[in-house]
């Protein structure tokens, strides 16, 4: 629970960021003709709406199993976490570039100069806070692993994607307020379009990066190394397991799945029954993650 409380408390921050950040940039690309603002306006739109994805794939996750999804529904937040990709690369990316190159074509003088100056400023500083309060829930569940690593290893679907967009948020932003200085600084509004396509380039670069990491899990990716590592540590160190044969693990939402081929330690049938049952109730209270496991006493692989 602790990994869907920092989820949700994750997406909740960047959603209210987000928003009150669109409002602002809409109002001040409309009376500025700003491309860059523009086109920063239209990604925390897509934001906004990657968040909401992200809401309901959390919310559908939550359906309790049937009879044709016995595992329960877990994964569908992958399915959302990878439409929330392809969002940020279409309607984020692609239209920040068209948008520049358009400008490019047709240059326009930048009105209220200031304004897009000090919008930019103060979304800079609430994405900042946004991302802050994604690093904050990341460093509870990371287990001491830099961004980077956690980014790679991770199978907290919701704090990844939110960790990509609100990067690609905050140097979205210093790209524009960067473009639009120069812009004003030199005359030029082509720098302003160069911002726009700058601005579209990181968000088709963060997309296709989340893409690559969600893909891995829509495919069937094992739990966490460390995770993995850890129950392979606990099986290894148990008296009723002579031998640990196999172990397999698949990540399924937030739960995971664990299959065990070993072979144990037990005089009759009864006692080996009764040594798998406390190895599995046990294991179950150290890693609370593992919501299914299927044990099989065997002495080959």
């Amino acid at each position: 629970m602790s990994g869907q409380a920092s989820s949700l408390r994750a997406v909740l921050y960047a959603l209210a960021a987000n928003f009150g950040i669109f409002v602002a940039k809409g109002v001040a690309a409309v009376l500025t003709g700003s491309s860059s603002m523009l086109a920063e306006a239209i990604h925390s739109l897509a934001d906004c709406g990657n968040q909401g994805l992200l809401l309901l794939g959390m919310r559908e996750a939550r359906r309790l199993p049937s009879r044709e999804h016995p595992f329960g529904y877990g994964t569908v937040v992958y399915f959302w976490a990878f439409l929330v990709s392809v969002m940020l690369f279409t309607v984020g990316g692609v239209f920040s570039i068209y948008e520049g190159t358009h400008k490019l074509a047709h240059p326009e003088p930048m009105a209220w100069p200031a304004l897009a100056i000090a919008v930019l400023a103060a979304a800079i500083i609430l994405e900042a806070f946004s991302l802050m309060g994604c690093i904050r829930e990341i460093r509870k569940v990371a287990r001491g692993r830099s961004l980077w690593r956690f980014f790679r290893e991770s199978r907290h679907t919701e704090l990844i994607v939110v960790l990509g967009e609100d990067i690609a948020a905050l140097l979205g932003l210093v790209f524009a307020l960067g473009a639009v200085l120069l812009a004003i600084v030199t005359g030029n509004p082509a720098f302003d379009a160069f911002g726009s396509i700058a601005v579209g380039v990181l968000l088709i670069v963060v997309a296709v990066l989340l893409a690559i990491e969600i893909k891995a899990l829509i495919t069937g990716q094992s739990a966490e190394p460390a995770v993995e590592a850890g129950i392979r540590a606990f099986l290894a160190g148990r008296t009723e397991v002579a031998e640990v044969l196999s172990l397999l693990t698949l990540q399924m939402g937030e739960g995971v799945l664990v299959a065990v081929k070993a072979r144990m330690d037990a005089a009759d049938a009864t006692a080996l029954v009764d040594a798998i049952n406390r190895v599995e109730v046990d294991l179950r209270g150290a890693f609370p993650e593992v919501r299914w496991m299927f044990f099989e006493p065997d002495h080959v692989k």
